[in-house]
């Protein structure tokens, strides 16, 4: 269930109200008992203790409590997201006296809204899918209806608590409960289970705070010298400047090319990929740096030809080494390869590898400079636009869709061969990242995710941006993982 409401308040102020656990949210949030912290993974996530206060038929049923890990993130336009989901944790085990409830997906989306009479607004949207647990559940299905109701309240109270309060005062911070509290550093992390990542890792945080810091919005873009009107430039060759010699691309054999991940274009199928359409995706105008508008992306510059789902104990990096794989294919077609390969921690460490290829690449446009550029050129180019289609809230939440600037965000290594480059992402090297990874790796098999894969353009010449790749993967199974053959 969700409930929408508008609060009279800044997106600042909301979110640090709902992210206080203190005496404060009695007064606005009447689902609300006690809570408390039982461990702080990072920044961004971290495991709560949560007592419901229910006042149906109280007298007869046993009160709830909730384990759950919330974690947040701020968007580029000044929103919140702020996601829980019940997680076991060895400190905070049964309570005696208590029902231990399980939320399934929940949280706010906290959205700035345009001003009216001068007052700020925002939307505040509550979701919340909770199973509520004990037998009185199943035999009187209007307990579970009345504490939904109950729980999703809180959007009025917000409104109410913003229409009567300061919202310039200082909530405390959350109070840790002595019993529930580590006897370890966080700093280690909490492991899940074997086919599950890990939800943090040590990371620099200075340097990884969020996934989308560096964005369209923060960006200082290079005006052309000669401050021409756009019009006077739209018949320059754009296919020439991004990469590609669109006249001389012609047919590619793309017999040979394999990978041990298949590819099915059907709609329904199921631990597979396809290629995504480019025009699902939007991407910076000829124009942006004028007026910030975006348009469809359309044909990518590279082919995607084969995706490689790998695991083993330890990472995989250069998979391009391989033998017989995509890369080694494209170097004896006379083609150049581009290696993609998201490096997934945990337990096991999983490997999803992208390969695409083209052929020759055009001397000074802006891909063969990315390709043979340095790593700080490269880190503040290489670009990722994701979606998730199909999934749940919370995982859509998560994950967004706002592009994310890959070498502001995690550790990359660039690897140049004499025909193909390999960028090898360590999406554990950030905590936010490592936070999404912790819900969407319990659920991948019900997901459907696109990514797009792209060098950001800066000035006018190398605009509009082009796509280097989409791809679409489809409700991948853990367990189609093979272990690669990879030579030291």
């Amino acid at each position: 269930m969700k409930a929408v409401g508008v609060v009279e308040a800044s997106c600042e102020a909301i979110f640090q109200l709902v992210m206080s656990m203190d005496t404060t949210r009695f007064e606005w949030d009447c689902s609300f008992q006690y809570g408390s912290l039982v461990e702080e993974v990072d920044g961004h996530t971290a495991i709560l203790y949560h007592r419901l206060q229910l006042d149906w038929f109280s007298a007869f049923t046993w009160p709830r409590d909730l384990c759950y890990v919330r974690y947040w993130r701020r968007n580029d336009d000044g929103s919140y997201v702020v996601l829980f989901q019940s997680r076991e944790h060895p400190n905070c085990g049964p309570q005696p006296g208590f029902v231990r409830a399980h939320i399934e997906s929940g949280g706010f989306n906290i959205s700035p809204l345009k001003s009216r009479n001068g007052r700020v607004r925002t939307q505040v949207q509550h979701l919340m899918q909770i199973d509520l647990k004990g037998w009185g559940v199943g035999y009187l299905p209007s307990f579970q209806q009345h504490s939904l109701l109950h729980m999703l309240n809180s959007v009025a109270g917000l409104r109410e608590w913003f229409s009567q309060s300061d919202e310039s005062q200082i909530l405390p911070r959350i109070p840790v409960m002595d019993n529930m509290a580590l006897s370890v550093s966080s700093k280690k992390g909490t492991k899940t289970q074997d086919n599950t990542v890990q939800t943090s890792l040590p990371a620099d945080e200075s340097r990884h705070s969020t996934v989308e810091e560096e964005s369209d919005e923060d960006e200082e873009f290079q005006l052309p010298e000669s401050e021409l009107e756009p019009s006077t430039r739209e018949l320059d060759a754009d296919g020439k400047l991004l990469g590609l010699d669109e006249e001389d691309s012609g047919e590619i054999d793309f017999s040979g090319f394999s990978g041990n991940l298949r590819r099915d274009d059907r709609d329904n199928s199921r631990d597979c990929w396809r290629i995504s359409d480019g025009n699902n995706f939007r991407v910076r105008s000829k124009n942006f740096i004028y007026d910030k508008s975006k348009v469809p992306a359309g044909k990518p510059l590279m082919e995607l030809v084969a995706v490689d789902w790998f695991k083993d104990v330890k990472r995989m990096d250069h998979v391009a080494k391989r033998k017989g794989c995509a890369v080694q294919v494209a170097a004896e077609k006379g083609l150049f390869s581009l290696a993609i390969n998201l490096q997934v921690p945990g337990t096991t460490n999983y490997s999803m590898v992208f390969y695409f290829v083209s052929k020759k690449l055009i001397p000074n446009s802006l891909l063969q400079r990315f390709v043979d550029g340095d790593d700080e050129f490269r880190n503040s180019r290489f670009k990722l636009i994701p979606s998730v289609p199909k999934g749940s809230w919370i995982v859509r939440q998560s994950v967004g869709s706002t592009p994310c600037l890959l070498g502001k965000a995690v550790d990359i290594t660039y690897i140049r061969g004499a025909n193909y480059l390999e960028i090898d992402v360590d999406i554990g090297s950030s905590t936010v990242a490592n936070g999404v990874l912790g819900l969407v790796c319990g659920v991948i098999t019900t997901l459907v995710v696109d990514m797009a894969f792209l060098v950001q353009g800066h000035t006018y010449e190398e605009l509009p941006e082009r796509l280097i790749g989409a791809v679409r993967m489809s409700h991948i199974e853990l367990s189609s993982a093979v272990v690669p053959v990879l030579e030291d």
